[in-house]
């Protein structure tokens, strides 16, 4: 398979298989979404950065997703997803009408297994063919703060003749030695990923998100996706300063800022999940991640926790159902380069005097 088909009718691609190319039928939109000059430049240096052919940026993170999902897949078609993907990814997978099937978190083997039976099975009461299956995980999972195991699914997928599918909105920009995001961090040939997906509201400081992949999957996102055809374009302001961004990061700036803020991110996530399993807390994810989940659990504590760390100066996320299991609830913490060690420090010691006050040391003890 050479590319990934977007949605059966009214697409522009070019498909091969076993060496026999068919076509699929053409249908262009009026496109009013304001491109300029600048957008061009910034999806080139997105597709070079993540080593892709091509990009197509959208005006919003969510709906990078939510849009560009259903443009890829439709009737038809099988979605094998993380367990614990993000609601946006979720959303554009039930819009898309295809099939969907539910994976083990970060669980290759459960992966296989389901991949597997699929294919042997068919479509439901035809049992004909999938007309094609797309695997979807996230780089870093916005939730969990761990980092996927991508190396194990590509192998699944690549075994499998499954076209893979990765969110890089927390990993883009954050992880792997240059911030090129999981494929770098897990050692993995961007090649083998069909489609890598990013935001540019976490490490990039501005708005919106992009798709890259191959030259045809891109026109074809560009003719299908609603994100691209009833929806404005990118501020040219935020463009800029994302392509800013971009180059800092590369360090095209003249300056070793990018690399800098690459090494801070790191040592001050590691630094404070650190301090807080020392201090006796319950705290997801890998080291490298920027996503620091302390566990809640209870979800009467949600609402407490915000408003004991209101007091103390500090603005916290609280997250709880439907966004996690009823009693799984969580304080996120995004940690950036921007921290100083004496940031993190006070609030540590501010999180200490709350999580004593509230019982939320659980590794001292099963009552907090």
């Amino acid at each position: 398979m050479s590319d990934l088909a977007v949605q059966d009718g009214m697409q522009v691609h070019i498909r091969t298989l076993h060496n026999k190319t068919s076509f699929i039928r053409t249908h262009t939109f009026c496109h009013t979404s304001g491109t300029t000059v600048l957008h061009k430049e910034l999806e080139d240096m997105v597709a070079k950065f993540v080593g892709k052919e091509a990009a197509f940026v959208f005006n919003m993170g969510y709906g990078t997703n939510s849009t560009g999902i259903p443009a890829l897949m439709g009737h038809g078609s099988l979605i094998v997803s993380d367990s614990l993907n993000h609601t946006s990814i979720v959303n554009g997978a039930r819009a898309s009408g295809a099939v969907i099937k539910v994976f083990e978190h970060n669980n290759a083997g459960n992966l296989e297994a389901i991949l597997r039976e699929a294919i042997a099975d068919g479509q439901p009461r035809t049992h004909r063919p999938w007309k094609k299956i797309l695997v979807m995980v996230e780089g870093v999972y916005s939730m969990e703060g761990e980092i996927c195991d991508l190396k194990s699914i590509v192998r699944v997928a690549k075994k499998y003749k499954a076209y893979i599918y990765v969110d890089e909105a927390h990993s883009i920009g954050a992880v792997g030695k240059t911030g090129r995001g999981v494929c770098e961090h897990c050692g993995v040939d961007p090649k083998d990923v069909d489609v890598l997906m990013g935001t540019f509201t976490k490490s990039f400081g501005g708005m919106g998100g992009y798709i890259a992949g191959s030259k045809a999957l891109v026109e074809s996102l560009k003719q299908m996706s609603l994100g691209s055809s009833i929806s404005n374009a990118m501020s040219p302001v935020i463009v800029q300063q994302v392509i800013t961004a971009f180059k800092i990061i590369q360090g095209k700036d003249g300056t070793s800022i990018g690399k800098e803020k690459l090494r801070l991110v790191k040592e001050n996530s590691d630094y404070f999940r650190g301090k807080l399993k020392e201090m006796g807390c319950e705290v997801f994810g890998d080291e490298g991640s920027p996503v620091v989940p302390l566990m809640l659990y209870h979800p009467a504590k949600i609402a407490a926790f915000s408003r004991e760390c209101l007091e103390e100066g500090l603005a916290v996320v609280v997250v709880g159902f439907p966004a996690t299991p009823l009693v799984l609830s969580r304080a996120r913490f995004c940690i950036s380069a921007g921290h100083k060690k004496k940031d993190l420090d006070e609030a540590i010691e501010k999180i200490r005097k709350i999580a004593t006050r509230m019982k939320l040391r659980y590794r001292k003890s099963p009552f907090g």
